[in-house]
């Protein structure tokens, strides 16, 4: 759970970033909270991932003990 609120964290942070960048036209402030932002996402995406993956060896290990 700690890893999601992070990967959460530091989405929302890039995304901060990047607007900031935007409205002080600081095209390498931008880029680092894009990168930011998609590091997050792809966390995230590895997090949900990860959880599926168990849920769904936990399920066969179920089906099996019946």
């Amino acid at each position: 759970m700690d890893d999601k609120i992070r990967n959460e964290a530091q989405e929302w942070k890039g995304k901060a970033k990047e607007q900031m960048g935007d409205m002080t036209d600081d095209e390498r402030m931008q880029a680092e909270g894009k990168s930011e932002e998609m590091s997050g996402k792809a966390k995230n995406m590895g997090e949900k991932a990860k959880d599926k993956a168990s849920e769904m060896g936990q399920k066969a290990k179920d089906a099996m003990n019946m």
